[in-house]
């Protein structure tokens, strides 16, 4: 195995980019009739920012309502842009999920295994 030198975590560091982490938080109304619909069309609209190139990862919550966190997303865009594009969702419209964003940086070409 080789060695990680400082040198080449220096020359990492140069190559780290801006990123939003979304935290996606269930209100009540999650659980109110008709709720499930709208959901399905957030998931959709999540389809197409995959596909625009602006979501990299999104991973819905899947811990038996341990919390109301219900959904983590990362995008490639920075905070004004990611605000924007989560108050246009359907599910944030309409007061099923809120959210928060987080500014963090990341290496190109990470992903999940």
């Amino acid at each position: 195995m080789s060695q990680i030198t400082d040198d080449y975590m220096r020359s990492m560091l140069k190559t780290l980019r801006p990123y939003t982490v979304v935290l996606l938080h269930a209100t009540p109304k999650r659980n109110e009739p008709g709720a499930d619909k709208i959901v399905w069309e957030h998931g959709r609209r999540n389809f197409e920012l995959r596909r625009d190139g602006k979501l990299c990862i999104v991973c819905p919550v899947s811990d038996n309502n341990t919390s109301d966190v219900k959904g983590l997303m990362i995008l490639r865009c920075d905070a004004k842009e990611t605000k924007r594009i989560m108050d246009e969702d359907p599910t944030v419209k309409i007061g099923i999920y809120t959210y928060d964003i987080l500014c963090v940086e990341s290496f190109p070409g990470d992903c999940l295994g």
